[in-house]
């Protein structure tokens, strides 16, 4: 059983815990500042924000453009900290993880780095206050989905928090079994690459057969952003709406015939599963 996705609401306001606690964010990349964008639209004091980045130009580039001060590495100052985001790849968690341990052990912590299982932070950190999420890419315009997956000592009060900060991302979907994440990994958290991978083949069949570049990538963002919300507004199966589209004998026909002749489906299948697993392996091998 799964709770349902919940989306953001354009009232969203500053959390309660906001009045008295800080949030880390350790690592300041894209999905750190998509999650920073957020806290900072509902009105979350910058100075409230604390952010552990080694890169300089990342630094940089999180002063320019949300006006924070990162910081090159852990210190004391995390102690005061209630909410530790980890945003870093999946192979430096366990050494940014051991750099952090000696002032987080009182914090409630979020992990939307890839693979890692929460086994093996809860070794690192030292704590059993450990949520579990997989974002995607959308949540930089607000529209990103993210599976999340709670150990048991993470309250209720601490399930409403991490939706309260990962909110204005997009929607957010609660699961009950940890293995299921690197099912979203392959589905959604990758997701975003093959729908990309499909704009970048009808754009290219567009252009081969005589429109310009822009025409050809207009015509196919529009038709993927229009499907999705015809499939997000309706009560039908995705196969119902396709097959109301294919004509018998029909332009469509000829081109679904021509892709389920090349098996396309069970290939794009088996290319989940092969995500799925590379999650699972992500775990075993930097999880040590």
């Amino acid at each position: 059983m799964t709770l349902p996705a919940t989306q953001p609401t354009a009232s969203a306001s500053i959390p309660e815990q906001s009045t008295v606690q800080t949030i880390a964010f350790i690592g300041g990349g894209n999905m750190a500042s998509a999650i920073i964008g957020g806290l900072i639209r509902q009105g979350w004091p910058v100075e409230r924000i604390c952010v552990v980045e080694p890169w300089d130009e990342q630094r940089s580039r999180l002063q320019t453009q949300f006006g924070l001060t990162a910081q090159a590495q852990a210190d004391a100052s995390l102690e005061s900290c209630g909410l530790v985001v980890w945003a870093v790849k999946p192979q430096t968690f366990k050494t940014a993880a051991m750099a952090c341990r000696p002032w987080t052990g009182q914090a409630l912590h979020l992990s939307v780095a890839a693979g890692i299982r929460s086994d093996s932070m809860a070794d690192w950190l030292g704590t059993e206050r450990l949520v579990r999420a997989m974002p995607n890419t959308p949540a930089l315009v607000g529209q990103g989905m993210t599976g999340l997956y709670a150990r048991p000592s993470v309250s209720q009060a601490d399930r409403q928090w991490v939706n309260d900060v990962l909110a204005p991302t997009g929607q957010l979907l609660w699961l009950e079994h940890e293995q299921q994440l690197d099912v979203v990994t392959a589905l959604s958290g990758s997701g975003p690459a093959y729908v990309f991978y499909f704009i970048e083949s009808m754009v290219q069949a567009g252009v081969d057969m005589g429109l310009s570049q822009a025409q050809a990538h207009q015509l196919a963002v529009a038709t993927f952003t229009g499907a999705s919300a015809l499939a997000q507004a309706s009560d039908e199966a995705p196969k119902v709406l396709r097959q109301r589209v294919t004509s018998p004998g029909g332009t469509t026909f000829a081109a679904i015939s021509h892709l389920e002749a090349s098996a396309v489906q069970t290939h794009f299948v088996d290319a989940m599963r092969a995500a799925a697993h590379r999650a699972q392996e992500l775990g075993d091998e930097f999880g040590r």
